[in-house]
């Protein structure tokens, strides 16, 4: 491309290239709903799009490990824009957890819940994951995503209070109820 192109194209926009934010304030709830859950439908494809091509040139564990790594900062951004949004600062404890929980772009997409909650523990099930149900739907036996699961949650609650511990209850590969695909437990030590 030459210079005189590419001054052709470098002309002053008669817009201020915030389309994409002024059309979100033109629409009614229902549809910043329906955007919402697709943006993170639309999420959720690229990541499993950007796993399955490291694992066809790499193979499942290379895959699991770069995805291990990814979530290690990932979860970490999430947590902290979602506390930013709520006006929460860290070291909320378990309140501020389950809260934080409500707001991931998972909680779009999956069926969640806590329970055994009290100000020093909580439980928090994933009752149907977008993922594992699409795996089930194919015939496919569950994904084995605990070791991601642990660097994510764990990660995710120490990003809200460094004093929150994190145990796998139950995450695929291992056996699970048909209740619920994981369980995570979560508890503030001293």
């Amino acid at each position: 491309m030459g210079e005189q192109e590419l001054q052709r194209y470098g002309v002053p926009s008669a817009v201020t290239g915030d389309e994409g934010i002024q059309l979100l304030n033109r629409q009614s709830k229902e549809e910043l709903i329906r955007i919402i859950i697709d943006d993170a439908k639309n999420w959720l494809a690229h990541d499993g799009l950007w796993f399955q091509a490291v694992e066809k040139r790499y193979g499942i564990d290379v895959a699991i490990d770069a995805d291990i790594e990814a979530w290690r900062y990932f979860t970490v951004i999430e947590a902290k824009r979602i506390m930013e949004r709520l006006g929460l600062r860290p070291g909320g404890g378990i309140p501020a957890l389950v809260e934080c929980l409500r707001h991931r772009l998972y909680a779009r997409l999956n069926l969640q819940d806590v329970i055994e909650q009290s100000d020093r523990r909580v439980i928090f099930r994933m009752l149907d994951c977008r993922v594992q149900s699409a795996r089930k739907r194919k015939g496919l036996p569950d994904f084995p995503c605990k070791e991601v699961g642990m660097v994510e949650y764990a990660e995710f609650a120490r990003a809200i209070d460094p004093r929150i511990t994190t145990r796998c209850i139950a995450c695929p590969p291992d056996a699970h109820p048909d209740t619920f695909l994981c369980a995570w437990e979560f508890v503030v030590g001293e």
